[in-house]
């Protein structure tokens, strides 16, 4: 069957398309990054050991939403886009299920794994001490609400390949603000409640990811949207699976390749001090700020692109990954100019510990020049992943590995400093960025669409 011509995803202008979809998706991942932002200014009370163990636990963080969300969620909106591109509502709705089932296996995964080795994981990055036993202390329990997380950002996915991102950002900007407010009344101890600590900060995560499971849960398996989540009426079928992780699984590698580059960048680091790897988690953790911007752009990009694949509009679909590629490239490098020349608007959010800020505002005067080719990068990615086509990025983040692997290799034995560790971050994400730019330019998208 071919999709209606009416269909504004496939004939309406894509700017004004994508911008429609980046808002109410960069409300929701603003506010989900200002979640963790809080959650640093929670832990950031209770030390300087307490940061240094967030800074230990935070790849294994960002690792599962990146799976989640990104990766696995990517291919989940490219398959629900392309079959409703397609004009096949019921296959649509069966790849929902699957969807389902997928993103709750890998969480029961993700969890046990992370309860298993993550002290181990952790200790490998350099951790020891009190900064260990307080990266410990969070992920025994914001990993035992793995699956959560999992379903949340799944079925988000499912329902943002239906073009609706209202529905998904609604819902992560209320998951956010509870888990602000669980947070600090369970971390810190507001009124009558005592505070738990570490723990207590990271089961506000937890409470928040089961709301917003159940109510995602409801609102498609009560047939509000275009999609209908029907468990019990669909069998599992070997193609339906197989239409998913052909690309989700592929791109899973390059949140694997990320988390790898920022865990030798961690470990690096956390030979030259406490302080220093501080003042390095606070630098990071605006890259949680930056990913939730780029993702909230990329992934407005795949249902346009999924479903132009599905209709067979092949130059519509690129047009629309160029357009996101650049829109993304401006706002983040936008915001990495100004981290650049005033480091102080962001460290002094989190500590007036004067080696914990300049170790920051290193950290920024060498990567932030380089976050607009990440932005470009990963607008991209996602852009790929709508295609169905996700091993061009996959390659970049390879070399962007290859340039963190080899580069810090050679900086720990020459013993450098830490600003060159920083300058090593920079040029890999510059490799990032042009090199996902020229894989995806040469890869072909269809039929008709071939590339030299």
């Amino acid at each position: 069957m071919t999709a209606p011509a009416a269909n504004p995803l496939l004939s309406g202008p894509i700017l004004p398309i994508l911008l429609r979809f980046s808002l109410p998706n960069m409300v929701a991942m603003l506010a989900t990054a200002l979640a963790a932002i809080a959650e640093t200014r929670y832990v950031g009370q209770f030390g300087a050991a307490a940061l240094a163990g967030m800074a230990l636990v935070f790849p294994f963080v960002m690792l599962q939403n990146m799976l989640s969300a990104g990766a696995m969620g990517g291919g989940v909106s490219s398959a629900v886009s392309r079959a409703l591109g397609a004009g096949d509502t019921a296959r649509a709705n069966e790849l929902a299920v699957h969807a389902l089932w997928i993103g709750t296996a890998m969480g029961l995964a993700y969890m046990a794994v992370m309860e298993l080795l993550g002290p181990w994981c952790m200790s490998v990055l350099g951790g020891s001490g009190e900064a260990l036993a307080q990266a410990v202390a969070y992920g025994e329990v914001a990993f035992a609400g793995s699956v959560l997380v999992w379903v949340v950002n799944t079925l988000s996915s499912v329902i943002r390949g239906s073009g609706n991102m209202q529905v998904p950002s609604v819902t992560l900007f209320a998951v956010a603000v509870a888990q602000v407010l669980l947070g600090g009344l369970l971390g810190l101890g507001w009124g009558v409640v005592q505070p738990q600590g570490m723990r207590g900060v990271a089961a506000g995560g937890v409470l928040a990811n089961l709301g917003g499971a159940l109510f995602l849960w409801f609102y498609l398996a009560s047939g509000h949207g275009k999609i209908r989540l029907m468990v019990r009426k669909t069998t599992l079928q070997r193609r339906h699976l197989l239409d998913i992780l052909r690309v989700g699984a592929v791109a899973c590698i390059s949140p694997l390749q990320t988390v790898l580059t920022i865990l030798i960048l961690t470990r690096l680091v956390a030979t030259l001090g406490t302080q220093a790897l501080a003042g390095y988690g606070i630098g990071t953790r605006l890259e949680f700020l930056l990913v939730p911007m780029a993702f909230a752009v990329g992934v407005a990009s795949v249902p346009v692109v999924g479903m132009a694949i599905g209709a067979g509009h092949i130059a519509r679909a690129r047009q629309a990954a160029w357009t996101a590629a650049a829109l993304a490239a401006a706002l983040l490098g936008g915001l990495g100019l100004i981290v650049t020349l005033a480091p102080d608007v962001w460290t002094s959010l989190y500590s007036e510990d004067a080696l914990v800020r300049a170790a920051a505002a290193s950290y920024f005067l060498w990567a932030g020049p380089f976050y607009g080719f990440f932005g470009l990068g990963l607008s991209l990615y996602f852009s790929s992943l709508g295609a169905g086509k996700a091993m061009g990025p996959v390659l970049a983040g390879t070399l962007r590995l290859l340039v963190v692997a080899v580069g810090g290799a050679w900086l720990s034995a020459a013993q450098s400093p830490a600003w060159m560790i920083f300058a090593l971050l920079g040029a890999a994400m510059l490799v990032y960025g042009v090199g996902t730019a020229w894989l995806v330019k040469i890869t072909p998208w269809g039929l008709g669409d071939h590339r030299e």
